[in-house]
């Protein structure tokens, strides 16, 4: 009963936020809440939440205190010129950025943390997708994917979870893998230029009075500024070329795109002339900001105080008057709120898996249901289970509780724990989409982007991802069949 109970609860809540019948934060309180109550557990639901919700508590404040240090930095104009620099770079063509955007993520996740990731790539990109009109949801979506890959580094949990709870060297774990790896990130490059063609087709049928056409020369923007080759229209609105050249003397010319999508901009963050801008204060959140990221990748302290500390120092000096700071305060506080709740609420949906048993019941099903005849294919059993089970339960509970069991049965057929461990890590792209994991929830949050949107995007090509992982893993000998 508590199996069924257990995916049939996973089942109604990812069916409820990917077609938005309820929010996010809603299902994760209301769904776990009434399957916990059929599975017994009564008046002790809430202590089984309170529980849960204690562990959850400096993650909230990390990700509170997160999103009002970078909003901070972004409201005060500290990435605009990183935005100029990437859009001289990529140019004006959202494939290029989408591309551009999953090398970032990728790059930023050798850092092994997600959550880290996440806030720089945002930082970065965010402003870039708004200015080009892009969708923020393919921003997600190509650094869920990228950081998700990345996630099987040995200093990025998994790997080292997987070593420890079957006693072997993580050296042992990871070295095979890089080839499965490699492989993983050529695909999310793949699946993010797609996207980034899909963005520009997009684009061109909807706001061609900005985008004009796709030159066949180069594939790249004009910006609207001479269709046809010869138009003389400057700003992008009243060019009424002519000729049938392609106009390639002027696709490169990014600073005019940077012109139009200023416009419809006013009184928002991005805001060219916005009040909350500090140019005189750049290097000093420069400054601050590589100080904070240093104490980060450091570690010397807890994260929560480094954002607790590093948006007091901001606040303090960008605005000194305190009239000023709660207006900044408040300015971010629909993201903070957004976030913190998500993550509160999440703690329902852990604290019910795990008080209930339901976890445990369901793990243990699954090992159990697997015949004999398949115990050859332990390892790609294994591989394929990962994608699930890391999805809606932590990677303690997988690593420590099912991971132990899979080897120890895959052991009587000739399948070697090391074997185990790198299948078991080849899941992580799916994990990493979770909700139970709030880097993720940081992630959309940033990006102002609903949860389930993200879902119906990443979920599958994730899969995919993780599906090659343990092929290629399979093809190089790394995870072997008995």
């Amino acid at each position: 009963m508590l199996v069924l109970l257990g995916f049939a609860m996973i089942a109604v809540f990812m069916i409820l936020i990917m077609t938005k019948k309820l929010t996010p934060v809603l299902a994760l309180i209301i769904v776990p809440t009434i399957f916990g109550l059929f599975a017994g557990a009564g008046l002790g639901i809430g202590p089984m939440v309170m529980d849960s919700m204690k562990s959850m508590t400096s993650t909230a404040a990390l990700l509170m205190f997160a999103i009002v240090y970078f909003g901070l930095m972004i409201d005060v104009g500290l990435f605009d010129p990183l935005v100029r620099f990437i859009l001289r770079k990529l140019g004006n063509d959202p494939a290029k950025v989408v591309l551009g955007t999953a090398i970032l993520a990728a790059a930023v996740s050798l850092d092994g943390d997600g959550s880290t990731t996440f806030i720089l790539t945002t930082a970065a990109m965010l402003p870039v997708y708004l200015r080009l009109k892009m969708s923020p949801v393919v921003l997600t979506c190509v650094a869920g994917l990228a950081n998700g890959t990345m996630n099987i580094l040995p200093w990025g949990g998994p790997t080292a979870r997987a070593a420890t709870a079957l006693k072997i060297d993580v050296n042992d774990v990871f070295v095979p893998m890089v080839p499965s790896l490699i492989a993983g990130l050529v695909v999310v490059f793949v699946f993010s230029w797609l996207l980034g063609l899909q963005e520009r087709n997009r684009l061109r049928a909807t706001a061609p009075e900005i985008w004009g056409d796709v030159a066949d020369a180069g594939d790249v923007f004009d910006g609207g500024t001479n269709r046809g080759g010869t138009g003389t229209g400057s700003s992008g609105r009243g060019g009424t070329g002519t000729g049938g050249g392609s106009g390639v003397e002027v696709l490169e010319r990014t600073e005019t795109l940077v012109d139009l999508a200023d416009i419809g901009l006013t009184d928002t963050a991005l805001d060219p002339h916005r009040k909350t801008l500090r140019p005189k204060l750049f290097w000093f959140n420069l400054g601050l900001t590589v100080a904070v990221m240093v104490m980060l990748v450091a570690n010397l302290v807890p994260l929560p105080y480094v954002f607790m500390v590093g948006s007091a120092i901001a606040l303090l000096v960008n605005f000194p008057k305190v009239k000023e700071q709660g207006a900044q305060l408040v300015a971010h506080a629909p993201s903070i709120v957004a976030v913190v709740s998500m993550v509160m609420a999440a703690a329902v949906l852990t604290g019910v898996l795990n008080g209930t048993g339901m976890v445990k019941e369901m793990s243990a099903w699954l090992v159990h249901i697997i015949p004999a005849e398949m115990g050859p294919f332990m390892g790609v059993i294994t591989g394929l289970l990962s994608i699930p089970m890391t999805f809606f339960m932590s990677n303690d509970a997988f690593y420590f509780g099912v991971l132990p069991v899979l080897s120890e049965t895959a052991a009587h057929y000739g399948i070697s724990g090391a074997e185990m461990a790198r299948a078991s890590i080849t899941g992580q792209p799916f994990h990493l989409q979770s909700p139970l994991v709030p880097a993720i929830l940081l992630l959309v949050s940033l990006a102002k982007v609903e949860l389930g949107d993200h879902h119906k995007k990443v979920l599958w090509r994730t899969a995919v991802i993780s599906v090659v992982m343990l092929a290629v893993g399979m093809l190089t000998g790394a995870i072997g069949i008995g």
